[in-house]
Protein backbone atom coordinates (compact mmCIF):
# COMPACT_ATOMS: atom_id res chain seq x y z
CA UNK A 1 0.00 0.00 0.00
CA UNK A 2 2.81 2.43 0.90
CA UNK A 3 4.69 1.58 -2.28
CA UNK A 4 1.54 2.16 -4.34
CA UNK A 5 1.00 5.57 -2.75
CA UNK A 6 4.64 6.47 -3.40
CA UNK A 7 4.31 5.46 -7.05
CA UNK A 8 1.13 7.51 -7.39
CA UNK A 9 2.92 10.55 -5.96
CA UNK A 10 5.77 9.95 -8.38
CA UNK A 11 3.40 9.73 -11.37
CA UNK A 12 1.44 12.82 -10.35
CA UNK A 13 4.50 15.00 -9.83
CA UNK A 14 6.23 13.86 -13.02
CA UNK A 15 3.08 14.36 -15.10
CA UNK A 16 2.66 17.83 -13.60
CA UNK A 17 6.03 18.72 -15.11
CA UNK A 18 5.79 16.59 -18.24
CA UNK A 19 2.45 17.74 -19.63
CA UNK A 20 3.17 21.50 -19.79
CA UNK A 21 6.71 20.82 -21.05
CA UNK A 22 5.39 18.69 -23.91
CA UNK A 23 2.67 21.20 -24.77
CA UNK A 24 5.09 24.15 -24.84
CA UNK A 25 8.24 22.59 -26.28
CA UNK A 26 6.87 19.78 -28.46
CA UNK A 27 3.35 20.87 -29.34
CA UNK A 28 0.15 18.86 -29.25
CA UNK A 29 -0.20 18.82 -33.04
CA UNK A 30 3.34 17.54 -33.50
CA UNK A 31 2.84 14.84 -30.89
CA UNK A 32 -0.47 13.75 -32.44
CA UNK A 33 1.15 13.50 -35.86
CA UNK A 34 4.03 11.45 -34.48
CA UNK A 35 1.65 9.06 -32.73
CA UNK A 36 -0.16 8.48 -36.02
CA UNK A 37 3.21 7.40 -37.44
CA UNK A 38 4.23 5.49 -34.30
CA UNK A 39 4.78 2.09 -35.93
CA UNK A 40 7.42 3.38 -38.34
CA UNK A 41 9.17 5.30 -35.59
CA UNK A 42 9.30 2.34 -33.22
CA UNK A 43 10.57 0.07 -35.97
CA UNK A 44 13.28 2.60 -36.79
CA UNK A 45 14.73 2.53 -33.25
CA UNK A 46 14.06 -1.15 -32.54
CA UNK A 47 17.79 -2.11 -32.72
CA UNK A 48 18.41 0.20 -29.77
CA UNK A 49 15.12 -0.15 -27.89
CA UNK A 50 15.27 -3.94 -27.60
CA UNK A 51 18.78 -4.09 -26.08
CA UNK A 52 17.73 -1.42 -23.57
CA UNK A 53 14.76 -3.59 -22.55
CA UNK A 54 17.08 -6.58 -22.10
CA UNK A 55 19.52 -4.56 -19.98
CA UNK A 56 16.70 -3.27 -17.76
CA UNK A 57 15.43 -6.82 -17.28
CA UNK A 58 18.95 -7.98 -16.42
CA UNK A 59 19.29 -5.12 -13.97
CA UNK A 60 16.16 -6.28 -12.21
CA UNK A 61 17.51 -9.82 -12.00
CA UNK A 62 20.85 -8.55 -10.71
CA UNK A 63 19.12 -7.10 -7.65
CA UNK A 64 18.56 -10.67 -6.43
CA UNK A 65 21.58 -12.62 -7.68
CA UNK A 66 24.13 -9.83 -8.09
CA UNK A 67 24.99 -9.32 -4.39
CA UNK A 68 26.09 -12.94 -3.97
CA UNK A 69 28.62 -12.60 -6.80
CA UNK A 70 29.74 -9.20 -5.52
CA UNK A 71 30.55 -10.52 -2.07
CA UNK A 72 32.17 -13.64 -3.52
CA UNK A 73 34.64 -11.47 -5.45
CA UNK A 74 35.26 -9.40 -2.31
CA UNK A 75 35.94 -6.23 -4.28
CA UNK A 76 34.75 -3.85 -1.59
CA UNK A 77 35.69 -0.30 -2.58
CA UNK A 78 33.91 1.45 0.30
CA UNK A 79 37.03 1.87 2.44
CA UNK A 80 39.11 3.04 -0.51
CA UNK A 81 36.56 5.70 -1.49
CA UNK A 82 36.27 6.92 2.10
CA UNK A 83 40.04 7.14 2.42
CA UNK A 84 40.19 9.00 -0.89
CA UNK A 85 37.75 11.79 -0.09
CA UNK A 86 37.21 11.64 3.68
CA UNK A 87 34.51 13.98 4.96
CA UNK A 88 33.64 15.69 1.67
CA UNK A 89 29.97 14.74 2.02
CA UNK A 90 29.95 15.96 5.63
CA UNK A 91 31.16 19.34 4.39
CA UNK A 92 28.46 19.44 1.71
CA UNK A 93 25.75 18.59 4.24
CA UNK A 94 26.97 21.37 6.53
CA UNK A 95 25.36 23.74 4.01
CA UNK A 96 21.95 22.12 4.46
CA UNK A 97 18.75 24.05 5.09
CA UNK A 98 15.08 22.95 5.08
CA UNK A 99 14.39 24.72 1.78
CA UNK A 100 17.48 23.31 0.09
CA UNK A 101 16.67 19.82 1.35
CA UNK A 102 13.13 20.02 -0.04
CA UNK A 103 14.51 21.11 -3.40
CA UNK A 104 17.07 18.33 -3.65
CA UNK A 105 14.58 15.67 -2.51
CA UNK A 106 12.13 16.83 -5.19
CA UNK A 107 14.86 16.88 -7.85
CA UNK A 108 16.21 13.47 -6.87
CA UNK A 109 12.82 11.75 -6.87
CA UNK A 110 10.78 13.60 -9.49
CA UNK A 111 13.04 15.90 -11.49
CA UNK A 112 15.26 12.95 -12.37
CA UNK A 113 12.40 10.90 -13.84
CA UNK A 114 11.13 13.92 -15.78
CA UNK A 115 14.66 14.50 -17.08
CA UNK A 116 14.82 10.96 -18.48
CA UNK A 117 11.29 10.79 -19.91
CA UNK A 118 10.87 14.17 -21.61
CA UNK A 119 13.62 13.73 -24.24
CA UNK A 120 12.15 10.35 -25.21
CA UNK A 121 8.95 12.14 -26.17
CA UNK A 122 10.71 15.14 -27.70
CA UNK A 123 12.97 13.00 -29.91
CA UNK A 124 10.13 10.62 -30.79
CA UNK A 125 8.36 13.54 -32.45
CA UNK A 126 11.31 14.34 -34.72
CA UNK A 127 11.01 13.00 -38.28
CA UNK A 128 14.62 11.88 -38.13
CA UNK A 129 14.84 8.96 -35.67
CA UNK A 130 18.60 9.27 -35.14
CA UNK A 131 18.36 11.43 -31.99
CA UNK A 132 15.94 8.99 -30.35
CA UNK A 133 18.06 6.02 -31.38
CA UNK A 134 21.17 7.67 -29.93
CA UNK A 135 19.43 8.43 -26.65
CA UNK A 136 18.11 4.87 -26.31
CA UNK A 137 21.56 3.48 -27.08
CA UNK A 138 23.11 5.81 -24.48
CA UNK A 139 20.56 4.74 -21.86
CA UNK A 140 21.35 1.10 -22.58
CA UNK A 141 25.08 1.69 -22.31
CA UNK A 142 24.71 3.60 -19.04
CA UNK A 143 22.58 0.88 -17.46
CA UNK A 144 24.64 -1.97 -18.92
CA UNK A 145 28.07 -0.68 -17.94
CA UNK A 146 26.71 0.51 -14.61
CA UNK A 147 25.29 -2.96 -13.96
CA UNK A 148 28.70 -4.53 -14.58
CA UNK A 149 30.25 -2.17 -12.02
CA UNK A 150 27.50 -2.90 -9.50
CA UNK A 151 27.99 -6.66 -9.80
CA UNK A 152 31.78 -6.54 -9.67
CA UNK A 153 32.26 -3.82 -7.05
CA UNK A 154 30.78 -3.60 -3.56
CA UNK A 155 30.53 0.04 -2.55
CA UNK A 156 28.44 1.53 0.25
CA UNK A 157 27.38 5.16 0.23
CA UNK A 158 28.46 7.72 2.84
CA UNK A 159 25.23 7.37 4.82
CA UNK A 160 26.14 3.71 5.42
CA UNK A 161 29.91 4.07 5.89
CA UNK A 162 29.84 7.04 8.28
CA UNK A 163 26.24 7.16 9.60
CA UNK A 164 27.29 9.15 12.65
CA UNK A 165 28.50 12.02 10.47
CA UNK A 166 26.31 11.84 7.35
CA UNK A 167 22.54 12.16 7.63
CA UNK A 168 20.29 10.26 5.23
CA UNK A 169 18.32 13.39 4.35
CA UNK A 170 16.21 11.68 1.69
CA UNK A 171 14.74 9.17 4.13
CA UNK A 172 14.41 11.55 7.08
CA UNK A 173 12.58 14.06 4.88
CA UNK A 174 10.51 11.57 2.87
CA UNK A 175 10.55 8.21 4.75
CA UNK A 176 8.26 6.41 2.28
CA UNK A 177 10.84 6.89 -0.48
CA UNK A 178 12.68 3.90 0.98
CA UNK A 179 10.01 1.63 -0.47
CA UNK A 180 10.62 3.07 -3.94
CA UNK A 181 14.44 3.15 -3.90
CA UNK A 182 14.52 -0.35 -2.45
CA UNK A 183 12.74 -1.62 -5.55
CA UNK A 184 15.34 -0.27 -7.97
CA UNK A 185 18.66 -0.36 -6.13
CA UNK A 186 20.74 -1.81 -3.32
CA UNK A 187 22.87 -0.12 -0.66
CA UNK A 188 25.99 -1.71 -2.17
CA UNK A 189 25.37 -0.19 -5.62
CA UNK A 190 26.73 3.33 -5.49
CA UNK A 191 29.71 3.36 -7.88
CA UNK A 192 29.21 4.87 -10.35
CA UNK A 193 26.19 7.08 -9.73
CA UNK A 194 23.63 6.24 -12.41
CA UNK A 195 21.59 9.26 -11.34
CA UNK A 196 24.55 11.44 -12.27
CA UNK A 197 25.52 9.54 -15.42
CA UNK A 198 22.04 9.41 -16.93
CA UNK A 199 21.30 13.04 -16.04
CA UNK A 200 24.53 14.26 -17.62
CA UNK A 201 23.87 12.05 -20.65
CA UNK A 202 20.53 13.78 -21.16
CA UNK A 203 22.19 17.19 -20.82
CA UNK A 204 24.77 16.22 -23.47
CA UNK A 205 22.00 15.22 -25.87
CA UNK A 206 20.17 18.43 -25.03
CA UNK A 207 23.24 20.26 -26.29
CA UNK A 208 23.27 18.05 -29.40
CA UNK A 209 19.61 18.90 -30.14
CA UNK A 210 19.83 22.55 -29.03
CA UNK A 211 18.78 23.93 -32.42
CA UNK A 212 15.48 22.06 -32.29
CA UNK A 213 14.85 22.46 -28.55
CA UNK A 214 16.87 25.49 -27.36
CA UNK A 215 14.97 25.89 -24.10
CA UNK A 216 15.50 22.25 -23.19
CA UNK A 217 19.27 22.75 -23.05
CA UNK A 218 18.90 25.19 -20.14
CA UNK A 219 16.36 23.02 -18.28
CA UNK A 220 18.30 19.79 -18.81
CA UNK A 221 21.58 21.34 -17.72
CA UNK A 222 20.03 22.83 -14.58
CA UNK A 223 18.38 19.54 -13.64
CA UNK A 224 21.48 17.47 -14.42
CA UNK A 225 23.65 19.62 -12.16
CA UNK A 226 20.95 19.57 -9.48
CA UNK A 227 20.55 15.79 -9.60
CA UNK A 228 24.30 15.21 -9.36
CA UNK A 229 24.52 17.62 -6.42
CA UNK A 230 21.45 16.05 -4.80
CA UNK A 231 23.04 12.59 -4.70
CA UNK A 232 25.84 13.97 -2.54
CA UNK A 233 23.81 16.45 -0.51
CA UNK A 234 21.32 13.73 0.47
CA UNK A 235 24.15 11.43 1.60
CA UNK A 236 23.48 8.79 -1.07
CA UNK A 237 26.65 9.03 -3.17
CA UNK A 238 30.27 10.01 -2.73
CA UNK A 239 31.85 12.64 -4.93
CA UNK A 240 33.86 9.73 -6.40
CA UNK A 241 30.61 8.08 -7.50
CA UNK A 242 29.51 11.26 -9.24
CA UNK A 243 32.90 11.59 -10.96
CA UNK A 244 32.57 8.00 -12.16
CA UNK A 245 29.09 8.82 -13.39
CA UNK A 246 30.40 11.75 -15.42
CA UNK A 247 32.94 9.50 -17.13
CA UNK A 248 30.26 6.90 -17.80
CA UNK A 249 27.99 9.58 -19.29
CA UNK A 250 30.71 10.88 -21.61
CA UNK A 251 31.64 7.39 -22.79
CA UNK A 252 28.02 6.34 -23.31
CA UNK A 253 27.24 9.55 -25.20
CA UNK A 254 30.05 9.24 -27.72
CA UNK A 255 29.69 5.47 -28.15
CA UNK A 256 25.94 5.80 -28.74
CA UNK A 257 26.51 8.39 -31.45
CA UNK A 258 29.12 6.16 -33.09
CA UNK A 259 26.78 3.14 -33.02
CA UNK A 260 23.92 5.01 -34.68
CA UNK A 261 26.21 6.59 -37.26
CA UNK A 262 27.70 3.16 -37.99
CA UNK A 263 24.57 1.02 -38.07
CA UNK A 264 21.74 3.51 -38.55
CA UNK A 265 18.05 2.82 -37.97
CA UNK A 266 15.67 0.29 -39.49
CA UNK A 267 13.50 1.63 -42.27
CA UNK A 268 10.97 -1.22 -42.14
CA UNK A 269 10.72 -4.72 -40.76
CA UNK A 270 10.76 -6.52 -44.15
CA UNK A 271 14.03 -4.80 -45.07
CA UNK A 272 15.92 -5.73 -41.89
CA UNK A 273 18.01 -8.52 -43.44
CA UNK A 274 18.88 -6.41 -46.45
CA UNK A 275 19.84 -3.54 -44.16
CA UNK A 276 22.30 -5.60 -42.13
CA UNK A 277 23.77 -7.19 -45.25
CA UNK A 278 24.42 -3.69 -46.53
CA UNK A 279 26.01 -2.70 -43.21
CA UNK A 280 28.35 -5.72 -43.23
CA UNK A 281 29.40 -4.98 -46.78
CA UNK A 282 30.61 -1.48 -45.93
Amino acid sequence: MVLRETLVALAVNVLAMLVPAVVVAVGVRNLTGALADARRRFVAVAPYLLPLAVVLAARRLALTVGPELSWYLEWNASGFIYALEGTTIVTIQSLSSPLLTEYFVFVYLYGYVFLLVFPLIAYFVLDDSDRLAELLAAYGLNYGLGLVCYVLIVAYGPRNVIPSAVESLLYTTYPTSQHLTGEVNLNTNVFPSLHASLSVTVALFAWRSRQRYPGWLFVATLLAVSVAAATMYLGIHWATDVAGGLLLAAGSYWLAIWLVERYGCWESLPDVRAHWKQVRSR
